[in-house]
């Protein structure tokens, strides 16, 4: 059962603490992102004697860390981008000595590395067009402004600082008024003996009218930073690293809070440092769009709890121990869907509906002779929304049902699922699809795959065009049936994939007309490809029995690509 302690200590102790390496931050914990601002507004509050918020620390020994549990040192440096906001920078990764390190920082990582950098660090700002690895950066002091007459902040903004702190990067141009912060530290200020001596020194070129409020800045800043207690923390005992992970993503599920992945790969690097780096070999070519996120979904799919979506010890290892099996279970799926003519890249933005595909083949030796049944299913998941909502309850669904059918994905298992079994009514939804809706597109991509290149861009488009449904009724055509027929022109019998520069040219022309400026081979194929029934007329006053007839047509094609 972990234990609490409250305490308080100087600022000065604290940082002397990281400094010693006394205090680390574990492996879990988020980059520095604080930029220049919030710095300053820091360092404002604490003369404005506000209070810093309260500090969360955990304490290491034997008996919580082992060999494997890893830590990281704070920040002795940093560089600002020409925005004023801090590079992220990768903390580099190291295991601890219980005997020297006993406290990990569990919240206020932010607070404690800014008053690190200001007082015992450096810092950079970057020049708006040098690149990032360029090494072109200047060194920025954070100074305060001594002389009451020149200091230059906005009493009447909102959240305005009091007090003119700021970075600045004019090394040699400075104002003899202001003062390095960090310079507190010198042993002169240390020294009761010669602190006053120090203090005049410092103000030697503050005019007579602000000797008094320098001063007083100068004695306050001493307070704060090596009398005054400011450093209020709650200390954990006896708390297991599983623990401390639970309560970081709780500390951090409010205020600003870190995404949900930002943890889930904090937690992963806690017990597989070099996973970031892994993931990045991975995450190239086909699945260079993909994302972190895939790959944990992907392993809570295979080795944990796909609902709970907790990453824990046990997956990381089970991911870590067996990274070369996965990695050949998405080289294969990449293989499996090339087969079927289908680019794994396509599913870069909805890569849920390929998992069970992968925790197929990760399971089943033998995945290669049931294409029928990955495509079925595949199909089927995309022409009826199936992971729309409820994602990952239906994740577990599927991998239950595979693992019910001996680790296979078949026909029958799919019509034993409501959501995916193949009906009437399903069908119609899908022929009811719109032009620009997701399932329109999907469907007519997967119809015309067999002649469809790749390398040129296909662009949904009305064979009736659209405009001719907003102009007045052909004489033979009946008021009902022309206001029927402006409701189903969006609809997918009237939709069929065209080339891009095609589509252009094509326009708004009638169907009939389209068809007619084409030679006898590329009407040939115009049928063919556009799935129409021959010697249908592409009139518009027949477009009731046009519809009609390619429904018919797109019915079975989708009935068969379903399995």
């Amino acid at each position: 059962m972990s234990r609490l302690i409250d305490n308080s200590i100087t600022i000065y102790e604290a940082l002397q603490n990281i400094k010693d390496g006394k205090y680390v931050m574990p492996a879990f914990q988020r980059q520095f992102v604080w930029g220049m601002d919030q710095i300053e507004k820091l360092w404002d509050s604490i003369l404005l004697d506000y209070p810093i918020a309260t500090f969360l620390f955990w304490r290491v020994d034997n008996s919580n860390v082992t060999g494997d549990t890893y830590f990281c040192n704070f920040l002795s440096e940093v560089t600002f981008n020409s925005r004023k906001q801090a590079d992220s920078v990768n903390y580099e990764l190291i295991t601890i000595d219980v005997e020297n390190t006993d406290t990990a920082v569990l919240d206020g990582q932010q607070r404690l590395t800014s008053l690190f950098l200001s007082l015992f660090g450096e810092a950079y700002i970057r020049p708006k067009n040098a690149r990032r690895n360029s090494g072109n950066k200047i060194i920025t002091k954070l100074l305060i402004e001594l002389n009451k007459n020149k200091i230059s902040v906005d009493a009447e903004e909102y959240n305005s600082k009091k007090f003119d702190i700021k970075f600045s990067e004019k090394i040699g141009r400075l104002s003899p008024t202001q003062f390095e912060i960090k310079n507190i530290l010198d042993p002169v200020f240390h020294d009761e003996i010669t602190r006053e001596e120090a203090i005049e020194e410092a103000i030697v070129n503050v005019p007579a009218d602000s000797k008094e409020y320098a001063r007083n800045i100068l004695q306050k800043l001493y307070d704060k930073v090596f009398v005054e207690k400011l450093v209020r923390f709650t200390e954990i005992l006896d708390m297991k690293q599983d623990d401390a992970l639970e309560m970081f993503v709780r500390f951090n599920s409010g205020g600003k809070p870190l995404r949900k992945s930002e943890i889930t790969m904090s937690i992963l690097e806690a017990y597989w440092p070099s996973a970031k780096t892994e993931f990045g070999k991975i995450l190239v070519d086909s699945y260079k769009d993909f994302g972190t996120d895939f790959i944990i979904r992907a392993a809570l799919m295979m080795y944990g709890d796909v609902v709970k979506s907790n990453i824990n010890k046990k997956i990381a290892e089970d991911l870590k121990n067996d990274w070369n099996g996965f990695k050949e279970a998405l080289i294969n799926l990449e293989s499996l869907l090339k087969e079927m003519k289908i680019d794994v890249s396509r599913f870069s933005g909805s890569w849920n509906v390929l998992l069970p595909i992968i925790y197929y083949i990760y399971y089943n030796p033998e995945y290669e002779t049931n294409i029928k049944g990955v495509r079925a299913y595949l199909l089927r998941a995309i022409f009826f929304t199936y992971f729309q909502s409820g994602t990952t309850g239906k994740l577990q669904q599927m991998k239950s049902n595979i693992n019910s059918y001996d680790y296979d994905i078949t026909i029958e298992m799919l019509d034993q699922m409501n959501d995916l079994r193949v009906t009437d009514g399903k069908i119609e939804d899908v022929l009811n699809s719109e032009k620009g809706g997701r399932v329109a597109g999907e469907v007519l991509y997967y119809l015309n795959l067999d002649w469809t290149n790749r390398n040129f861009k296909y662009e949904q488009d009305h064979l009736h065009p659209d405009n001719r449904f907003n102009e007045s009724k052909p004489v033979t055509v009946s008021v009902e049936d022309w206001r029927n027929w402006r409701g189903l022109r969006n609809r997918l019998p009237n939709l069929h994939l065209l080339e891009g520069r095609s589509n252009g040219s094509k326009s708004d022309m009638r169907l009939v007309d389209y068809y007619n400026d084409m030679n006898d081979e590329q009407k040939t194929d115009f049928y063919k490809h556009a799935m129409i029934p021959q010697d249908l007329s592409l009139e518009i006053e027949d477009f009731g029995t046009f519809y009609e007839a390619r429904k018919a047509i797109l019915t079975e094609k989708i009935r068969e690509l379903l399995g």
